[in-house]
């Protein structure tokens, strides 16, 4: 019987996968300065530095957040000389290795007219950040009980030959029903369809979304910190001084 080896020489790309983003397939939802870039601000509320140990990336993200700014970055636990880290969230990022991926008949896409539904059903559901224009990332699709829409799952991070399933959620009235993997299953489809390869994240201590991950084909690569920085007083002072 023959061994399939798995090729993960195109992984390191999703060390740093909101810097390849922002510089690549979503630089049109960028603002950037030098080493430093975020999304629009009603589009993610991420930002991301090209090297975290690199204090010209830390110089360009003061210039772009300006004084006392925050910023929402990766990777980071302790803060550089300047800023200081406001709080902390550890996550997960897992690797597509063995999903079907399939269309679903019963899936719609979403669009701006379906926004308020959706915050709604994030507001209720929790997750992750979702913004007004969130929906213009990537193909969100849905499911709609009698009108209502009761899950969600979509496309946010696009890295070059990667993109991030994210918003994956059911009201709870409807949990149990195998309608998440369906839906990540269905935007896995056109991810694939266009060559990329989906990765997503979940909470380090979401466990049953971890589990759900792994056995419809997902595979952990890496766990991560996700931070919201602050420039300090202090370093407000200095560059105004």
């Amino acid at each position: 019987m023959s061994v399939t080896t798995l090729d993960t020489s195109a992984w390191h790309i999703l060390d740093n996968p909101a810097w390849a983003a922002l510089t690549g397939p979503h630089a049109h939802f960028a603002e950037r300065i030098g080493h430093a870039a975020r999304y629009h601000q009603d589009v993610a509320p991420f930002h991301a530095v090209s090297d975290e140990d690199d204090p010209r990336a830390w110089a360009d993200l003061a210039a772009l957040v300006g004084p006392g700014g925050t910023a929402s970055v990766r990777g980071v636990t302790e803060a550089p000389k300047g800023w200081e880290v406001v709080r902390t969230g550890h996550g997960v990022q897992l690797v597509d290795t063995g999903l079907r991926a399939e269309r679903d008949p019963e899936a719609v896409r979403l669009g701006p007219d379906d926004v308020s539904e959706i915050l709604d059903l994030v507001a209720r559901t929790e997750p992750g950040p979702y913004l007004p224009r969130t929906v213009e990332m990537g193909t969100y699709l849905g499911i709609r009980h009698r009108g209502r829409l009761i899950a969600l799952a979509g496309e946010r991070l696009h890295p070059p030959g990667w993109t991030e399933i994210s918003a994956v959620c059911t009201d709870p009235a409807y949990r149990g029903r195998g309608l998440a993997t369906r839906l990540v299953r269905a935007v896995a489809a056109g991810i694939k369809e266009r060559g990329e390869q989906p990765f997503l994240h979940a909470r380090a201590d979401n466990a049953n979304a971890i589990r759900l991950y792994e056995s419809i084909g997902f595979t952990l690569r890496r766990r991560t910190v996700f931070s919201l920085v602050r420039q300090t007083e202090a370093a407000v002072l200095e560059e105004t001084a």
